[in-house]
């Protein structure tokens, strides 16, 4: 009889990563969540086993991964554009202790593979700076030059992993704005669809919703549902580079907007904040790559996922 695969999850009280832990437990591993706080939107017995641990000291990642075979390494001390853009000094020396720690246990422990969730924060900012951009390959991440602290660690980090090489395998995704519900939406570590839910959700028909920036900015937006599928499949493949798991429909945040306000039946006037943090001008995914190595790329539309999205938040803030 087989036994069966244990996994880690770091950063299973996040967002991305309890996603990502129900998933695994559905396919049928053994689930250890770990993360310096509970689950906020579900519950952690969805897992096997979940410890709270503060993965910047090596010891508790050597407990973390004792007995594991395989990590999905998420987390992170990170937030929305406004988050990382005030918190340099906490995201990198957080970031970079987690993940120094947790790459060095993982060979202690003799851990077989690990998945390092990266991000298209690693882009250059000169490859960033016009809305209508050119979408982003994996091979434009050198020269380096992130517009931000966030990024910096991000793509160290992806270094840090490769280095281990010799000790496990490792997989690197670079996730594009990934959304959904079970998401923080406000408190200022949201991203801007959480954060555009809220608001909208908020708002009285006929009122005013404040947007950060002339709304003129590009992203492309990735569900968590799809995210989790790519990571899957990058995982139990035999693909050692790191590739975009994300969206390539590039949108404007007036655009995705009016999706919201579309959803939610309300006709709302934009107040353009100016002087708030709006990162690079336009980021796209160039999923080519990730489409002939993976055969991956999402399948749900930003429509119908701001629609799951904006359900869910509305619950949360009435």
């Amino acid at each position: 009889m087989e036994t069966q695969k244990k996994i880690l999850v770091t950063g299973a009280g996040g967002f991305i990563g309890h996603h990502l832990a129900r998933f695994l437990k559905a396919q049928g591993f053994w689930v250890r969540g770990v993360d310096i706080k509970e689950p906020e939107y579900s519950d952690k017995n969805e897992m096997d086993e979940f410890l709270l641990l503060d993965l910047r000291t090596l010891d508790n990642c050597l407990k973390a991964t004792q007995g594991i075979n395989e990590v999905y390494a998420l987390a992170a001390n990170m937030g929305g554009i406004g988050f990382i853009t005030y918190h340099n000094a906490d995201v990198l020396y957080d970031n970079v202790s987690i993940n120094a720690n947790t790459a060095e246990a993982c060979k202690v422990n003799k851990v077989k593979k690990i998945f390092y969730s990266s991000s298209a924060c690693i882009y250059p900012t000169y490859k960033q700076e016009e809305a209508n951009l050119t979408a982003l390959k994996e091979a434009d991440a050198y020269p380096a030059d992130p517009d931000n602290e966030y990024g910096w660690e991000k793509l160290f980090s992806e270094r840090l992993y490769k280095s281990y090489e010799e000790f496990y395998q490792v997989r690197i995704a670079r996730f594009h704005n990934i959304f959904g519900p079970e998401g923080t939406y406000d408190g200022g570590r949201e991203k801007a669809p959480a954060a555009i839910c809220r608001k909208v959700s908020l708002a009285e028909s006929d009122s005013e919703i404040e947007i950060w920036g002339d709304g003129q900015q590009t992203r492309s937006f990735c569900l968590v549902d799809d995210c989790v599928q790519g990571v899957f499949k990058l995982m139990n493949s035999e693909v050692n580079q790191p590739l975009n798991i994300g969206s390539d429909r590039l949108v404007t945040i007036n655009q995705m907007v009016d999706m919201v306000c579309k959803i939610a039946g309300k006709n709302l006037t934009k107040k353009y904040l100016l002087d708030k943090p709006q990162g690079v001008r336009g980021r796209n995914s160039d999923n080519t790559l990730c489409k002939q190595l993976l055969d991956w790329q999402p399948k749900i539309s930003l429509e119908d996922g701001l629609k799951v999205t904006y359900e869910w938040i509305s619950k949360q803030v009435k």
